[in-house]
């Protein structure tokens, strides 16, 4: 059942008869407006399908819609289902990429992978082959397997778990491993994944394909509601002490070119924000300077991102002028 989460007035003039919200950006946004947003998006799922390769996540409602805005400037925003919980799946390679610029630097992370985008699948084994093995870039499953391999920690169990607590540290989140996903994904091959990390270590990027996929599907089972992903997305959003804002700005510019697979393209020139997917129906946008916004809605698009995720998102970038914000 949706929740209806009501918070402070958020910072403007709302008496005025000249102030447009457009003109002020998420800090204009209401709690009703959004729950007239999520009434709308739930309509948008009815068309939508569940993943089948990972049989925990296809028991999910195909109706479940929740979304929490995050801002710098005025409280947080949230409506629809938040109390639902799920994997981060693909949504956590960003921090991941982040995490390594932070622990290895910019030089040591783009040896391993590149940063251009991509018109294949997700999870294209051809795609590596025509780039003689190394990944196009961190948010396809080629870069991810890739980074996973550079983690800090000696098992996939170890090396999430330095993840996990680096990011709940920074982020104020509350990610948990999702034990029961992660036999979930571990109970049918992968063999696309398999062949992609044994290409990876026949050409030197990995040097040990079994534990970089394990610590792979670990990763990606890291799991929090809407607030966490939201929480997360404001390490993007702004600046901070905690995070170089040159590593802030590549990830944010590689989310803009190769976020949402085929679909960035498009998005990029619709949208223009920062934007990534996850295959369970999360997405994740970061309005710089502004702030950010998580959804999750488990039904999925041809493309294989949330069909009420992007809905929403490309509905608050349209109402609030979110496209024209500038990089910081």
């Amino acid at each position: 059942m949706a929740e209806k989460i009501e918070t402070s007035h958020p910072i403007s003039d709302r008496d005025n008869p000249n102030h447009h919200q457009s003109s002020l950006g998420l800090s204009a946004l209401t709690s009703d407006q959004l729950n007239t947003l999520i009434a709308q998006a739930k309509v948008k799922c009815q068309g939508g399908q569940l993943p089948t390769y990972i049989p925990l996540l296809a028991q999910a409602n195909p109706g479940w819609v929740a979304i929490q805005v995050q801002r710098i400037k005025g409280e947080g925003v949230a409506a629809g289902d938040i109390r639902c919980s799920f994997p981060l799946m693909s949504v956590i390679k960003p921090f991941v990429l982040l995490f390594l610029l932070e622990q290895l630097g910019t030089e040591a992370v783009f040896s391993q992978v590149g940063m251009e985008p991509s018109d294949q699948p997700f999870n294209s084994l051809a795609q590596l082959q025509a780039d003689r093995g190394k990944p196009r870039n961190p948010m396809i499953n080629s870069g991810a397997i890739a980074l996973a391999g550079r983690l800090p920690g000696k098992d996939g169990a170890s090396r999430c778990e330095s993840l996990r607590q680096w990011l709940n540290q920074r982020s104020h989140s509350q990610l948990v491993l999702d034990e029961a996903m992660l036999q979930s994904v571990r109970s049918l091959p992968n063999e696309r994944n398999q062949a992609i990390a044994n290409l990876l270590a026949t050409v030197g990027y990995l040097d040990c394909p079994e534990i970089a996929l394990d610590t792979y599907n670990h990763v990606c089972c890291l799991s929090g509601t809407v607030t966490d992903l939201a929480n997360l997305g404001m390490l993007l959003g702004q600046d901070s002490p905690l995070i170089s804002p040159q590593h802030r700005r590549t990830v944010n510019d590689i989310l803009i070119t190769c976020g949402l697979y085929q679909a960035s393209s498009r998005f990029a020139t619709e949208v223009g924000l920062p934007t990534k997917s996850g295959v369970s129906g999360a997405i994740l946008s970061i309005v710089p300077s502004q702030g950010a916004i998580a959804c999750y809605s488990p039904a999925l698009d041809e493309t294989g991102n949330s069909q009420a995720g992007l809905f929403i998102v490309q509905q608050l970038a349209q109402d609030f002028n979110l496209s024209s914000t500038p990089h910081p």
